[in-house]
């Protein structure tokens, strides 16, 4: 009766244990991914045809942003429209051949995979007057790291290291392995 007792008791703290490691698994920073972005297609200004001296706007406001698969682009205009074409179609302004049309004053775009995706108005020459847009998507969001707390020598004095996320097993295992060591040792 005792034995049986003593199982059972080892059994619930083992699946204690367990979902200890599961929870501390489950919040590591390694197995995240950073939240995706909405931007706002020419964040104040919107879509609508830049001025003759800021025709380069949008190619400007794309290179000061960072684009990841699963963001979005918000085109809000008026009076206008926001047409997806291919390369060819971004360069000499021609909507022939879009892949994609809005035209509800408020279009949100989702960016589904890494590459280039071209953008332009559908309103007869307001592409070929600078509105159109060119965004380079990368790779999924990059996982949040912190910096580290000391001065890290140059690389070509480190030797390879560890992959980020296997530091945390380590440290839960060796966890799970104390408070086994710590069961085995109340028990007997």
């Amino acid at each position: 009766m005792k034995q049986t007792k003593m199982w059972s008791s080892l059994l619930s703290f083992h699946g204690t244990c367990v979902l200890l490691l599961l929870t501390l698994v489950s919040m590591n920073d390694g197995f995240g991914v950073e939240a995706v972005k909405d931007f706002k297609v020419g964040d104040g200004f919107g879509w609508q045809e830049p001025g003759h001296n800021n025709t380069a706007m949008y190619s400007q406001w794309a290179t000061r942003n960072r684009f990841h698969v699963g963001d979005s682009l918000s085109f809000e205009y008026k009076n206008d429209s926001v047409l997806e074409v291919d390369k060819w179609g971004y360069y000499h302004c021609n909507s022939s051949n879009a892949t994609v049309a809005f035209n509800n004053g408020k279009s949100v775009f989702k960016l589904d995979r890494p590459g280039p995706f071209y953008f332009i108005s559908g309103t007869p020459d307001h592409c070929k007057n600078g509105q159109r847009l060119l965004v380079e998507v990368m790779g999924l969001h990059p996982i949040s790291q912190s910096p580290p707390a000391i001065a890290v020598p140059p690389d070509s004095y480190l030797a390879p290291g560890p992959l980020p996320s296997s530091g945390s097993l380590v440290s839960v295992t060796l966890l799970y392995s104390v408070l086994m060591s710590l069961v085995i040792v109340t028990i007997t």
